[in-house]
């Protein structure tokens, strides 16, 4: 294993390879359910130096967890505690690459957190419409590697129908470049979409071409209490008939979940929490 450090120290560098001092950052879900012991935290910063780490840890037999924000609430992203997994974290590869007005893509790094990404779009006057509650923290790359929802799958889809193109080094270490805007392609084998959401277990993405749309001139946003949840099925019917394409999302919660919010984020308002007649809720956005 030393040699294998000695490896990976030469191609990201030494600071980038952290095997020392608290890691609980790389090794711990955020949750604090889980705990791992990884052999090794290692930082690339491109997408060559992802390859080369792959080349090495797989020449040593070494298993690799690839690793985004570690927001997720699976602990797909979290070591075992046998201390023999190399953490990959591509934390560092932020950039974004490309903004294609005329398409209406952007190319982004995988380790960019996707409140950046919202807000650079946003500043040249267009919509990331991916959004969800660890937006602040989370990367592209791992909503991509989940498949990540978020609140306005309704109108725009899972992250899978936000995604032209990917760049995915695979298990062997070889680079796949997929990055393509093209929107009418009926061609050969879709390898993006075996990517998509296999949590880095067919390859690392590294970089992936995005949809991006004009920001609306407007929102609205309601929120409805209801007595069950069949009464939140027939308002979903009656929202696609009155709103049509317009609908973004529509989010049910229920009572429990609710009490949680409020306990725990006093400084918030719950409409209509105090009335047990309504025991479900329903955001919607058009």
């Amino acid at each position: 294993m030393t040699d294998l450090i000695a490896s990976l120290r030469q191609i990201v560098g030494d600071a980038h390879v952290l095997t020392e001092g608290d890691l609980t950052a790389y090794e711990q879900d955020w949750r604090r359910r889980v705990h791992g012991k990884a052999l090794a935290v290692v930082r690339p910063a491109t997408t060559e130096q992802v390859a080369a780490v792959v080349k090495a840890c797989a020449a040593n037999g070494t298993s690799i967890v690839p690793q985004g924000g570690n927001t997720g609430l699976v602990v797909g992203s979290t070591p075992d505690t046998s201390g023999q997994q190399v953490v990959l974290n591509l934390g560092r590869m932020q950039a974004i690459r490309t903004i294609d007005k005329d398409n209406l893509t952007v190319t982004v790094e995988a380790g960019c957190i996707l409140q950046t990404l919202q807000e650079r779009c946003e500043g040249q006057g267009y919509l990331f419409p991916l959004s969800l509650a660890a937006e602040g923290s989370c990367t592209i790359g791992g909503n991509l590697g989940t498949n990540a929802g978020g609140t306005q799958v309704v109108r725009y889809g899972n992250t899978r129908e936000l995604c032209l193109g990917l760049e995915v080094v695979n298990a062997q270490g070889e680079i796949w470049n997929g990055l393509k805007g093209l929107r009418k392609d009926n061609t050969g084998y879709d390898l993006r979409n075996l990517f998509i959401g296999s949590e880095g277990t067919l390859g690392v993405i590294t970089a992936a071409t995005m949809k991006i749309y004009p920001m609306p001139a407007s929102q609205l946003t309601a929120w409805a209490a209801l007595p069950s949840f069949d009464a939140a099925v027939r308002l979903l019917a009656l929202a696609h008939q009155y709103l049509g394409a317009g609908l973004t999302g529509f989010e049910v919660m229920n009572r429990f979940a609710l009490t949680l919010v409020d306990k725990h984020m006093p400084q918030l308002r719950v409409p209509f929490i105090d009335n047990p007649a309504f025991p479900y809720a329903v955001v919607l956005e058009n």
